[in-house]
């Protein structure tokens, strides 16, 4: 029944050679190993939309009264008026709003990062699940805003009239 040392060796050899095709051969058939060696259909590939500038946002804004989703990084908008305005989703994060006339305006889910609200004219508005953090709304009137979801964290409110119930961060 004992097998020679010679012959137990022969077969854990060839035991091991057989194991390590299978495993080669299976890695082979794994979609990442295939993707590597495939070059790209040229015509399959798309085209990235064309990505306006802030500029172009602002002028969009001013003409249309809204812009919704759309990049207002460091945008200038101090003393303008955008009352009702729809900026839903626009990024406004470092955007100078200094006095600006935002009554009524639809923020919802809009990036206010580090933004310039000052003295701004914000009653009404909505900005449930707005990025206020860092904002500056010293001396800003929030009454009657719909601030559920928004984050003040870091925002300087200091003489800012806000909404009823509202509790600072």
């Amino acid at each position: 029944m004992n097998k020679p040392i010679s012959q137990k060796f022969t077969n854990w050899i060839v035991t091991a050679v057989f194991m390590a095709l299978i495993v080669g051969f299976s890695l082979l058939e794994q979609p990442s190993a295939k993707a590597q060696s495939i070059t790209p259909d040229i015509s399959a590939q798309s085209t990235p939309a064309p990505i306006k500038s802030v500029a172009e946002n602002v002028r969009h804004l001013l003409e249309t009264n809204e812009c919704f989703g759309c990049n207002l990084i460091g945008a200038n908008l101090k003393d303008r008026n955008l009352q009702a305005a729809n900026l839903e989703n626009a990024n406004l994060q470092g955007a100078d709003l200094e006095r600006a006339n935002l009554q009524g305006t639809n923020l919802q889910g809009a990036n206010l990062l580090g933004a310039d609200l000052g003295k701004a004219n914000i009653i009404g508005a909505n900005l449930e699940k707005a990025n206020l953090f860092d904002a500056d709304l010293e001396k800003a009137n929030l009454t009657d805003a719909n601030t559920i979801g928004a984050n003040f964290q870091g925002a300087d409110l200091e003489n800012a009239i806000i909404p009823l119930g509202f509790t600072t961060p």
